[in-house]
């Protein structure tokens, strides 16, 4: 393989990494959404969707350039939903 054939697969590699990384992002943001609306309504909410997704994501970051998340608790979601009015 030439360098020109080595840098395209790795620029590709690194494209797909981060291609699964937002799918994952997008994936929890709907879960944190999702939280924050039945907490605003007073509804109960679980913050177990949200951290099921951020552990993939973690564990994805480690194969990757992508970053981590933290991983989010119900007072946290209390807490913005409170800040949010």
């Amino acid at each position: 393989m030439n360098v020109h054939e080595a840098i395209t697969n790795h620029t590709r590699k690194q494209h797909a990494h981060l291609e699964r990384f937002i799918e994952l992002e997008n994936e929890r943001e709907r879960a944190i959404e999702q939280a924050v609306a039945q907490c605003a309504a007073g509804l109960p909410f679980s913050v177990e969707p949200i951290n099921a997704v951020t552990a993939l994501i973690n564990s994805h970051a480690q194969k990757g350039i992508s970053p981590t998340r933290i991983f989010v608790t119900e007072e946290m979601v209390r807490e913005f939903v409170k800040r949010k009015g």
